[in-house]
């Protein structure tokens, strides 16, 4: 029996015999014929991108760090210590500019600041040691704060009434004056209200998102705070809100906002810690008169006084402190101690014999000589902006 050949050509099933060899590719171009059974491996067909492990773990660790970058990046305050928005969030090397009546972003409190002013005082000219340096000025010094006799620059008892009404507001003051949440009012009425007769510089703190954020700030002389018992402006009344020392900048300072008339930098200071408490305040009226307060009081005891012999406060440079200084509450070691001729020249016990005539070597010495008790012409008060006894 006969049978006739496809149309196509090709072989209807496998040949008659086994393969001598390698099996061609038949003419006409088809498809590859399966490899050898008995042969090599046939080649791994290639896997996706996501099938290979050290691809997958390159790419999680890089959409990680993106996502925390996005979180730090859009947080309020930019990842740092900065305000939240609202103007006050300060780039590195930024202070804020802040006029007296000026309430300013994200405040505590509505204003409690009362009428109340004072006679600007310019500091004495110092050069500063470096572009960060500012003069510093001792809270205690006579003619630093002016106001008005018998009345108070704030209203103490208002703001504790604001924050009597809200809660988080109080703690968030609480955490930065380092005192419990209850113990708010008694801190408030503790300190004393005045107005600044100088440009200040401080560490300003604004409230948002249920919490306190800070930023580096000048205010303007005029402006009403109340001050601690060395001195130290603790609140600002326009705003309520609680202010610290000034932080040291990395470079020089970049001043932001609008300046007022007779800004300058080279006249703005920072006042230090006292060396012991204030019990009276020696301040300065608008007309030039002068007055004491004592320390805590609205202005209730205010009673006229003469002027001191140096009605503008000395001044010294000194430097911010560092956000991590623990000691930032205390008087900084910059405080040059030379500013009191009358005890910088003189060592206290280690006094060489030559410095004295060889007949005044006695055990008790002369009438009329104090140095043998190594104090010199010291007052004894340890403060640099009393004049040297004459």
């Amino acid at each position: 029996m006969s049978v006739e050949p496809p149309s196509s050509g090709r072989p209807t099933g496998p040949p008659s015999g086994p393969l001598s060899g390698p099996s061609q590719p038949p003419p006409g171009g088809g498809p590859p014929p399966e490899p050898p059974s008995g042969g090599g491996q046939a080649p791994e067909p290639r896997r996706p991108w996501w099938g290979s492990v050290p691809r997958v773990a390159l790419i999680a660790i890089a959409v990680v760090a993106a996502v925390i970058l996005a979180v730090v990046l859009t947080r309020p305050d930019g990842g740092g210590t900065g305000a939240s928005d609202g103007g006050t969030s300060t780039s590195e090397g930024e202070v804020f500019l802040q006029p007296a009546a000026d309430t300013g972003p994200d405040p505590f409190t509505e204003s409690t600041a009362k009428e109340s002013s004072a006679s600007p005082v310019s500091p004495s000219p110092t050069e500063l040691a470096t572009q960060n340096a500012v003069q510093g000025v001792q809270g205690g010094a006579p003619g630093l704060y002016g106001g008005t006799r018998n009345v108070a620059s704030c209203d103490v008892e208002k703001q504790i009434t604001f924050f009597e009404g809200a809660p988080d507001k109080q703690r968030a003051f609480a955490s930065v004056a380092r005192v419990d949440p209850p113990d708010v009012p008694a801190y408030l009425r503790s300190l004393t209200p005045v107005v600044l007769r100088m440009d200040t510089r401080v560490t300003n703190h604004g409230y948002s998102d249920g919490r306190a954020t800070s930023y580096q700030a000048v205010l303007q002389s005029g402006t009403a705070v109340l001050v601690d018992d060395r001195g130290v402006p603790r609140v600002r009344c326009a705003c309520g809100n609680p202010l610290a020392a000034p932080v040291a900048q990395q470079s020089a300072p970049k001043m932001t906002g609008d300046a007022w008339p007779g800004y300058k930098p080279s006249n703005v200071v920072a006042v230090t810690p006292a060396p012991k408490p204030v019990d009276v305040f020696v301040m300065c009226e608008p007309d030039g008169e002068w007055f004491e307060r004592h320390k805590g009081d609205t202005g209730t005891k205010d009673r006229k006084t003469e002027k001191p012999d140096k009605p503008s406060p000395s001044v010294s440079v000194t430097t911010p402190t560092s956000p991590s200084d623990p000691t930032s509450s205390e008087p900084p070691t910059s405080e040059p101690p030379t500013s009191d001729p009358g005890t910088s020249s003189e060592p206290p016990t280690s006094e060489p014999p030559t410095s004295e005539p060889p007949t005044s070597e006695p055990p008790q010495p002369p009438p009329g000589n104090d140095t043998g008790n190594g104090t010199g012409s010291d007052t004894g008060n340890g403060t640099t902006d009393q004049p040297p006894a004459s």
